[in-house]
């Protein structure tokens, strides 16, 4: 009896503490829910991109700094994501398009100064008086060019910005060339390692062809850039032409490159339309680059005030600003893509 007692007793204890340690449990886990539920969602699906943003937000960044950097990783994300489809399908086998994706990743770190080879110009912005007597060319041509340009009195300052972004346009053409044919010479050297090694001859023309893929995009970028250094050093000596078709640089680069081509008259009018929308979008873009860098000097001198109701309704304003000017320069990009590989394909029916 004394025995059954016990052992009566010892299983209500066990059931009262089963009983304590669900509802524990049940409490801890809605704990958790209601915390991940106010967590703010992740910014990007990749995990390398997300490091970046967060590396990103401890810097010292201009807001329309962290918002042309925010495009540029949805873009990657983009790509990314699609390259990882067509590598399950065994798409991607010689692993060019992988290269290419780690070639564009390093142009947007080395855009931000997030490559680790020196200082960035953090605080630059795209306003003259904030961000252009602090920043770098790396080119002593270029350097030159806008020197005179600054100093010769034929531009207004709206000009000079407009100027400027062109100036900037060319560093990071030359800097994606670079990288490109980095990634070429590389190539050349592990094929001519392969050549004798390889036991099935069809590969050796695969690769050959690879490598003539390769040399035509060098060659397409050197002639852009040739083309956009000349266009720099023509407007630097005679200003602004009135009569030019194109004013967004890179506008002007598609538009000279499109009428490289064997493009019909029909195309190319068809193009010109589409670039002329296209160019009305980048406007859009900087009215709200501009828009939201004049909130944040705003804020921050509203903050110096103390008057907290106003610094509110600022900041609602300045977020509203925020997304609007990433949600525009995603599209602005995407847009540019599409523009680019049409433009490049016919480019390249012109080699066939």
């Amino acid at each position: 009896m004394l025995r059954a007692r016990l052992l009566r007793a010892l299983l209500a204890a066990l059931a009262v503490q089963a009983a304590a340690g669900g509802k524990y449990s049940r409490e801890a886990n809605e704990e958790k829910a209601a915390a991940d539920k106010a967590a703010p969602p992740a910014e990007f699906r990749l995990v390398k991109l997300s490091q970046v943003w967060a590396k990103a937000q401890r810097l010292h960044l201009s807001a329309v700094k962290l918002a042309e950097l925010h495009s540029d990783l949805k873009i990657q994300e983009k790509d990314e994501l699609s390259w990882k489809k067509l590598k399950a399908e065994g798409l991607d086998e010689d692993g060019e398009k992988e290269a290419k994706l780690r070639r564009n990743l390093n142009v947007i770190l080395a855009k931000y100064g997030m490559d680790g080879k020196k200082d960035a110009q953090l605080g630059d912005t795209n306003h003259i008086k904030d961000g252009l007597e602090n920043d770098v060319l790396d080119d002593p041509r270029l350097e030159k060019l806008w020197n005179k340009a600054k100093t010769s009195g034929k531009f207004t300052d709206e000009e000079l910005d407009k100027l400027w972004r062109e100036f900037r346009h060319h560093k990071e053409k030359v800097h994606d060339y670079n990288l490109l044919l980095e990634a070429v010479s590389r190539t050349e050297d592990v094929h001519k390692n392969m050549i004798a090694d390889l036991e099935e001859e069809e590969e050796v023309p695969r690769k050959h062809d690879l490598l003539h893929q390769k040399h035509s995009e060098l060659k397409e970028k050197l002639h852009s850039i040739n083309q956009g250094f000349e266009r720099l050093r023509r407007v630097t000596h005679q200003g602004y032409d009135d009569s030019s078709e194109f004013e967004e640089p890179r506008v002007i680069d598609l538009w000279d490159l499109a009428k490289s081509t064997n493009f019909t008259e029909k195309e190319l009018e068809s193009l010109r339309e589409e670039l002329k929308h296209f160019e009305a979008k980048v406007e859009k873009h900087h009215h709200y680059q501009k828009q939201l860098e004049i909130s944040h000097q705003k804020m921050r001198h509203i903050e110096g005030m103390g008057d907290e109701e106003h610094l509110s309704r600022n900041k609602e304003k300045t977020a509203m600003l925020e997304e609007k000017t990433k949600e525009l320069g995603y599209k602005v990009k995407k847009h540019l893509q599409d523009l680019s590989t049409r433009i490049s394909r016919g480019l390249q029916h012109n080699e066939l």
